[in-house]
């Protein structure tokens, strides 16, 4: 056999860049993905069950406000060679860091226990009772960490991304009206009303969160990206939002052909669930279930990895996946607090969960715009950057998503303040 054919096929320049992205691929899909974490889920499904195909246009601008985040995370992340904590120390200085650190830690809590929440109420839906599935959840998120290497983890990661597919054949097997959500996603469908300014409000901040910048960041720079790989990561980060965007449009339209369509009140993915088998049949049912407990398992994982990475990097204590206990006792001792810390308070029978998640959303909305504008003056930095400052056309591009985000920021903490 000539080997020959075969070495030249693969020193093709397309099949070269596949590789090299393929090395990459990583950082920007599971950062986005984790964004249809147990509250994004439930969102998008409350979305099309009360909506129905109205919200679709939505997904458009939202792949593109996170695909500008993301790129410009990976972007600081690969030139800088550091986190974005520790850019902002360098640039706003210690104290002003230490603060916005603490607001984050408490914000991030309270998503913290969204995810182990939604393990617990996924987990009831297949009959395992929390006081079971809280524990065993705990102790596997734990041990994925402290056992394995970035690399490993990075590949539970890409594993749990692609378990989202599950929502895609649930929409399909809701057999939706294709014409009418192509229609829906292209016009927008704009009603006037609290309840569906508000939905967008939510929609849309389940897009982009302060972790998130954070934890994209972090990722490049422990799987060591070099610079002339940057174009491959950008990539990754643009792939990521279109994929996420994807996977919650079929959220959506499985809600919106079935639920909604039926005139059917739902409260939350539970609901949902158990209202998919009698209209999409019981696959599609034990579908929604499944990628429901994959996504709060898989943000209950990466939610206090990102938390250990910014609160370490902002203090200069070590950090990453790759380093043993007694080499950053900070970063592990820190996630191993904050997962214990999630699973008592969730097993608590009177824990006020509610006013714990309606004040880390507050907190996030607040942080955001600051994150936002920290992030465009680093990036703008030569000093930082070099000659991978933003041009003109993406610093408009990134400023006007800034402005709609701080917008919907401020908007979803008067909705939370003054809900009517």
């Amino acid at each position: 056999m000539d080997f020959r054919i075969f070495r030249r096929i693969f020193q093709t320049p397309l099949i070269i860049s596949l590789i090299i992205f393929l090395s990459v691929m990583g950082p920007g899909i599971i950062t986005a993905n984790v964004d249809n974490d147990a509250g994004g889920i439930t969102t998008y499904s409350l979305a099309g069950s009360q909506f129905g195909y109205d919200l679709l246009w939505l997904f458009i601008p939202m792949i593109i406000a996170l695909a500008v985040i993301q790129e410009m995370g990976v972007r600081m992340g690969i030139v800088s060679g550091k986190g974005l904590a520790d850019l902002i120390r360098e640039k706003v200085g210690i104290k002003f860091t230490f603060l916005m650190m603490i607001a984050l830690l408490a914000a991030n809590m309270g998503n913290i226990l969204a995810e182990f929440s939604g393990i617990a109420v996924s987990s009831g839906i297949f009959g395992v009772p929390k006081f079971i599935a809280l524990p065993v959840a705990a102790l596997f998120v734990w041990l994925l960490v402290v056992k394995g290497t970035y690399k490993s983890v990075e590949k539970v990661f890409l594993l749990a991304s692609a378990l989202y597919l599950s929502y895609i054949v649930a929409g399909y097997l809701a057999q939706p009206n294709w014409a009418l959500a192509a229609h829906n996603a292209i016009i927008p469908q704009i009603t006037l009303s609290t309840a569906y300014i508000t939905m967008i409000i939510g929609v849309v901040g389940t897009t982009i969160a302060p972790w998130m910048m954070f934890y994209i960041q972090s990722s490049v720079v422990e799987k060591g990206i070099i610079l002339k790989n940057l174009k491959y990561s950008k990539l990754d980060a643009v792939f990521g939002a279109i994929v996420v965007n994807i996977v919650a449009f079929f959220i959506v339209i499985a809600c919106a052909a079935t639920i909604n369509a039926n005139g059917i009140q739902v409260n939350n993915v539970a609901d949902v669930s158990k209202a998919l088998a009698p209209l999409a049949g019981q696959y599609a049912s034990i579908l929604f279930a499944f990628g429901f407990l994959n996504a709060s398992l898989f943000a209950a994982s990466i939610l206090p990895l990102s938390t250990a990475y910014y609160v370490c990097e902002s203090l200069g204590f070590e950090a990453g996946v790759n380093k043993k206990f007694r080499e950053a006792p900070v970063f592990h001792g820190l996630y191993l607090g904050l997962i214990i810390l999630a699973v008592l308070i969730i097993m608590l029978p009177n824990a006020p969960l509610l006013s714990i998640l309606y004040l880390s959303q507050v907190a996030n909305g607040i942080l955001l715009p600051f994150l936002l504008i920290l992030m465009l003056l680093i990036i703008n930095d030569r000093k930082i950057m070099g000659e991978h400052v933003n041009s003109k056309l993406f610093n408009y591009i990134s400023g006007a998503t800034i402005i709609i985000v701080m917008g919907l920021s401020i908007s979803l903490i008067i909705t939370l303040i003054i809900p009517h």
